[in-house]
């Protein structure tokens, strides 16, 4: 396996993510240039909506009807190789919600996403003399 900065697999892999989600701007791609990252077999899950996409172009008709797509802000690109997590905040119009997405890839192409999202809460009392 290559290492950082060499142009190998992980700096492709890496620059796909930066290009379909830049580090603190908003989607940067068209619905086009993103179904053209994944592979035909690509699958996308949302374990809360209990949602299984598969196929890029399913994954495309689904984003041609999707009525409001929300804002994405991209917190942190973390991984390597194959594998990577992308952490960014979603505003559905005033509904904000943390995502944690696990990216997966194959032969250049993502080949799965699992999209994890969670609503902010309340911290409890008790902890704040834990937390900064």
């Amino acid at each position: 396996m290559k290492e950082w900065g060499d142009g190998g697999v992980m700096d492709r892999n890496r620059e796909l993510l930066e290009r379909l989600w830049p580090a603190g701007g908003q989607l940067a791609l068209s619905a086009e240039a993103e179904h053209e990252m994944r592979a035909e077999d690509y699958v996308l899950e949302m374990p809360q909506s209990g949602e299984r996409i598969v196929g890029r172009d399913r994954m495309r008709a689904m984003q041609g009807e999707y009525p409001n797509p929300p804002s994405i802000e991209v917190l942190r690109i973390t991984g390597a190789g194959d594998h990577f997590v992308v952490l960014g905040r979603s505003d559905y119009g005033g509904d904000i919600y943390y995502v944690a997405n696990v990216v997966e890839f194959g032969d250049g192409r993502i080949v799965r996403e699992t999209r994890i999202y969670g609503a902010p809460f309340e911290a409890p009392a008790w902890r704040a003399k834990y937390a900064d």
